[in-house]
């Protein structure tokens, strides 16, 4: 009995073997025909060499990439969805990227989608003196899908177009003249060498990326099942602020700290809002959603600006290094139309970081108190100072968080 027992479940688990590794490949096809690639790719032999090196370490490198872009991949993953583009180009981003949206090449490439300055501009992303909109993970992807669009639209097949984002559409389109044919076995032959080496691995990476992703095996024996379904729900939400404030008066309203913030809003090149503007989206976690609407007030006033007197020997660059920021910006916020200072002229510094006042204990004070005169918790007052109770003894400085 026991025999019979062990003998069917060997054969189970065979069948579930075979059926698991059929729906893998099933998978794969179906990734190569949204592509407009053939079946034939997967007996390409770099292709295949490729699969045959993924050892321990590079296996344990693509987890740790796609979990370290655990909240852009959900935006990512939903406006491609939505898009109706092939859904493995969220890989082109791992690629280019590794979903990173601090990513920055040596050619000036810079985001998720590492865009190059004059073709960010082109499609409409803006780069100035406060933001880089390369980096705004919903702009960019926005952007990103548009142009996959348009290559697509030109060159008649998805291969064509990702070959094309990645080595430029002169590029491609000189390589398939001299091929005399846009066959994707010819335009990648490492022989022939139409397109740059980049190039010719450039799908043959994002292939092996979206395989790897789809593999229920794979992602179960690592026990990263869970990287398979987050793309359900965005992790971010769109909130309008005024122009010109401070990202700690708004993380102070959810609960968060503005460095985090900060990391939900990489195409902010400072931690203030652009300047000028009458209203600016900004993201926030989803979850903090319903404290913003409860706890933000844009009507209150916040400090976000230093006013500064020019003292003998300063020049707008000294006072932009003291303060950490770009003199252009020292400059065009003080509206100068030179460099040329004069002695006792104050300017406005605009903060490049969460403020920080200090203020000295007087008789008769007490935490609450002071907590009440800054609008500010006794509890934050407590952390920023790592006091273990609320004693305070006189004449000591303290550091109340803005």
């Amino acid at each position: 009995m026991i025999k019979l027992f062990l003998v069917i479940l060997i054969c189970v688990q065979s069948s579930w073997a075979f059926l698991t590794t059929q729906n893998n490949y099933a998978k794969e096809i179906q990734i190569l025909k949204s592509f407009d690639i053939s079946p034939t790719f997967l007996k390409d032999p770099i292709f295949i060499s490729m699969q045959d090196r993924l050892d321990r370490y590079r296996t344990k490198h693509f987890l740790r990439t796609l979990e370290a872009g655990h909240v852009f991949v959900p935006i990512l993953t939903n406006m491609i969805a939505k898009s109706k583009i092939p859904k493995a180009f969220l890989y082109l981003a791992m690629v280019e990227s590794g979903f990173s949206a601090e990513a920055k090449s040596k050619t000036k490439a810079v985001g998720l989608w590492q865009f190059m300055p004059q073709t960010a501009k082109n499609l409409g992303l803006k780069i100035n003196r406060y933001i880089d909109e390369r980096r705004d993970p919903i702009k960019s992807t926005k952007v990103a899908i548009k142009y996959l669009k348009f290559l697509h639209a030109r060159f008649g097949k998805w291969y064509l177009a990702a070959l094309a984002y990645n080595c430029g559409e002169g590029a491609l389109s000189r390589a398939i003249k001299e091929a005399g044919t846009d066959k994707l076995s010819v335009l990648i032959n490492n022989k022939k060498r139409y397109l740059p080496e980049e190039s010719r691995m450039y799908l043959r990476k994002i292939i092996t990326m979206a395989n790897l992703s789809n593999n229920e095996d794979f992602m179960t024996e690592n026990n990263a099942d869970h990287l398979m379904n987050r793309g359900n729900h965005s992790s971010l939400v769109t909130v309008k602020v005024k122009g010109g404030v401070s990202l700690q008066k708004i993380a102070n309203s959810i609960g968060i700290s503005s460095k985090e913030l900060k990391n939900y809003n990489p195409q902010l090149k400072y931690y203030f809002t652009p300047p000028y503007k009458k209203e600016y989206s900004i993201y926030i976690p989803y979850t903090k959603y319903l404290q913003f609407t409860r706890n933000y007030k844009s009507s209150k006033g916040h400090r976000i600006f230093y006013t500064y007197l020019v003292k003998k020997g300063d020049s707008l660059y000294s006072i932009g290094k003291k303060f950490g920021i770009s003199y252009q910006i020292i400059k065009d916020f003080n509206h100068l139309k030179n460099n040329i200072l004069s002695l006792n002229k104050k300017l406005i510094i605009p903060s490049t970081k969460p403020l920080f006042v200090k203020y000295i204990v007087k008789k008769g004070d007490t935490l609450s108190f002071i907590a009440k005169k800054f609008k500010v918790k006794v509890k934050k007052i407590m952390e920023a100072n790592n006091m273990k109770n609320t004693f305070l003894r006189l004449g000591r400085k303290i550091v109340i968080p803005d």
